[in-house]
C-alpha cells in the first residue's frame, strides 16, 4: 500500500486552510493546515510535506519569499501556489521559483487533489 501523501496547507484565512485540510484528509491525504509563513517553514523542516499548498498574499514573507525558502530547505518538497489572480506571466515567473503549479482560489476540491496529485507524481520521478 502507497503511503498516504503529506500535505501542507499554508494560509492566514484559518477557517479556509482548515477545511480545506479536513476535504483533503476525507479524500485519504495526511493533511495539516498552518497560518503563517513562519509555521509552514518549521514544519518543512521538522517534518517535511510532499505538497505544499501555499498562499501567496499573506502577512509578512510573500508567498513567493516562502517558495524559495521551502525549495532551499528541501528541493524535493513540491509547491503549489494559491492565489486570488494568476496569470500566465506570474505562473511562469512562480515555475522558475520553483513551483510545481499554480490554483486560483477558490478553487474545486477536484482541481486542487489533480494537482496535489500531479505534483506528488512529478516530486517521485
Amino acid at each position: 500500500m502507497m503511503s498516504k501523501v503529506k500535505v501542507l496547507l499554508v494560509d492566514d484565512e484559518v477557517e479556509f486552510a482548515t477545511t480545506l485540510a479536513e476535504r483533503l484528509q476525507i479524500r485519504g491525504y495526511e493533511a495539516k493546515a498552518v497560518f503563517c509563513a513562519e509555521a509552514a517553514l518549521d514544519t518543512v523542516r521538522s517534518e517535511p510535506p510532499d505538497v505544499v499548498l501555499l498562499d501567496l498574499k499573506m502577512p509578512g514573507m510573500s508567498g513567493v519569499e516562502v517558495l524559495k525558502t521551502i525549495k532551499k530547505i528541501n528541493p524535493s518538497c513540491e509547491v503549489i501556489l494559491l492565489t486570488g489572480h494568476g496569470s500566465e506571466q506570474s505562473a511562469a515567473e512562480w515555475a522558475a521559483d520553483g513551483a510545481a503549479d499554480y490554483a486560483i482560489k477558490p478553487s474545486e476540491i477536484e482541481t486542487l487533489v489533480a494537482k496535489i496529485d500531479r505534483a506528488n507524481q512529478k516530486r517521485l520521478k
